[in-house]
């Protein structure tokens, strides 16, 4: 019975892991896709098919993710994600928004 649990813990690691190199487009339709699974799942459940119900919230949710993703970089905001901290130059129109290197914070 011990072997289910650390099983099931090696899954869930191995598949976050894999998800470390993905763009912004990427992350944000698997996300869509894993909630839509999830909450088609338990949807599913009440009607006796959870697994088509996985399915179908799972390809909803990706387009769902999709979508929001193809908003987010009309509106400019795609891209700017884990890679640029907000430290770098390339900060668009915005300046510096109180980040200096003299060492104090000009408001």
């Amino acid at each position: 019975m011990r072997r289910i649990p650390l099983a099931i813990l090696l899954a869930a690691g191995l598949g976050m892991s894999g998800c470390a190199g993905l763009n912004d487009t990427q992350q944000r339709t698997a996300t869509g896709a894993l909630g839509g699974g999830a909450v088609g799942g338990i949807i599913g459940s009440f009607s006796g098919n959870a697994g088509l119900g996985a399915l179908l919230g799972a390809g909803v949710g990706g387009a769902g993710g999709y979508l929001y993703d193809q908003s987010q970089q009309q509106r400019g905001y795609g891209n700017q994600g884990y890679g640029n901290r907000g430290y770098g130059n390339n900060r668009g129109n915005r300046g510096n928004q109180g980040y200096n290197n003299s060492g104090y914070n000009r408001y």
